[in-house]
């Protein structure tokens, strides 16, 4: 169907059901009747034409798709065709008054806001699904002891439990972003060619509203674009917090870092050459999609700008960006959150790699050890730094180093190296993003 722009790859089945020409045409044709109904009520169509189009109205299927995109051959115009079949299968004279007033954008626009809102909940639901996921991962690793890394060096120990909960609070953030996007696109507009209800009485559109569940606010002939980009804005933030999960994972499953693993089926392939090989493909696909949803959102705030009351330069991008990346934030969602639940963690690899460096990870507790003892921080630092050179210089660990040497050893006790070497010291209050979590994640 055409109006399921994006590749059956990455489609949902959740959104076609959304975003396909019969669902599309099904939304408009709902406008359309309670726009009717509403005419009927005050007194600007005939009662008995707004009960016989309702009852008479046909059933949205491949076929009637099939008769506007005919019809649109030689009209030239999506809207208009689908008027014309409407009338036709209602039949006259009653099929006349359908569009009564309307001009095309009541009808698109306000059926669009509100297959937007459908996407908003869908994608909402599997955002509550990732939380939990990731909340759950997160407990159970609380306490799993791993290096922490800036600039990709090692620095000091954290939790694997820490990470993956800023995670979850990240997805959090991301449900409170989308709802306010939500809540801004859930309205509508039926008040004619440029929006002064010139032929419209405005308790049709009150009308609709309340039928469809949105607001009813002022506008142009459109519906002001702002509200479209906040919807693609929000579905880019998803994909960007998708993304630097995925890069994270990318980099643990590295062969040298090798601290988590991504689930592998029975028959799976990791590559068509060579039978060893097991690829982070989720995380990189993950990757790959965030960068379309980033420049979605370009094209949308792109369309915010029209020429005076409306021109329909929006209308040919939105086509493609807005269903796209409803899919697309949908997807990267849900593969996640597959991902997450099966993947492997390797406590033991995370362990060892705290001790790869020798104890070096423990450089600023000693710092701070000899600062607590009376020296000055800058000669603190040079002291623990020459020392940290000789220990990645040499075989010996840095503990050994620091005990070994009789300038910290006039400076603080055994007792006290010790316990700058304690790791359990270190990670302590880790879990404190863990202890953060809430149910739903928003």
């Amino acid at each position: 169907m055409r109006g399921a722009v994006v590749i059956d790859r990455y489609a949902t089945p959740e959104m076609t059901a959304i975003f396909s020409d019969a669902a599309r045409f099904s939304r408009y044709l709902d406008v359309e009747l309670h726009a009717l109904d509403a005419q009927a009520l005050v007194g600007a169509v005939p009662a008995d034409a707004a009960r016989e189009c309702r009852q008479r109205a046909p059933h949205v299927d491949g076929g009637f798709v099939a008769a506007v995109l005919q019809r649109e051959e030689v009209t030239n115009h999506d809207v208009a065709a689908f008027v014309d079949v409407l009338q036709e299968r209602i039949g006259m004279p009653h099929g006349a008054w359908l569009h009564h007033g309307l001009t095309s954008s009541d009808v698109v626009d306000t059926a669009w806001c509100s297959m937007l809102c459908d996407a908003c909940d869908v994608i909402d639901s599997a955002l509550g699904e990732l939380f939990t996921v990731a909340s759950d991962l997160a407990r159970k690793h609380r306490d799993t002891v791993m290096v922490g890394r800036t600039h990709g060096i090692h620095a000091e120990p954290t939790t694997f439990g820490a990470k993956v909960a800023l995670w979850a609070l990240q997805v959090g953030r991301d449900r409170v972003r989308l709802r306010a996007a939500r809540d801004g696109i859930s309205v509508c507009k039926l008040s004619g060619a440029v929006g002064t209800y010139s032929n419209v009485d405005p308790r049709v559109e009150a009308h609709v509203a309340a039928a469809m569940g949105l607001r009813a606010v002022p506008a142009t002939q459109v519906i002001a674009r702002d509200r479209h980009a906040e919807f693609l804005w929000a579905c880019a933030s998803i994909g960007t917090t998708v993304e630097s999960i995925a890069i994270e994972l990318r980099h643990l499953q590295r062969t040298e870092v090798d601290e988590v693993r991504e689930g592998f089926g029975r028959g799976q392939k990791g590559s068509s050459a060579m039978p060893h090989k097991r690829n982070p493909i989720s995380a990189e696909t993950l990757t790959g999609l965030s960068r379309v949803l980033r420049s979605n959102l370009q094209a949308g705030l792109g369309n915010v700008a029209l020429w005076h009351e409306r021109d329909i330069t929006h209308s040919s991008a939105e086509r493609i960006v807005l269903p796209d990346s409803a899919h697309l934030a949908h997807y990267v969602v849900r593969r996640l959150t597959r991902l997450l639940s099966g993947l492997e963690v390797r406590a033991e690899r995370m362990r060892a790699n705290v001790d790869l460096t020798r104890g070096l990870v423990f450089s600023q507790s000693v710092l701070l050890a000899l600062v607590e003892a009376g020296l000055a921080r800058d000669d603190a630092y040079r002291l623990v730094q020459e020392l940290a050179v000789r220990t990645g210089e040499g075989t010996t660990d840095f503990r050994s180093v620091v005990s070994a040497d009789p300038r910290v050893r006039s400076a603080i006790s055994d007792e006290r190296i010790a316990e700058a070497f304690e790791v359990n010291r270190i990670v302590r209050f880790a879990s404190r993003a863990v202890d953060a979590l809430t149910d739903g994640g928003a």
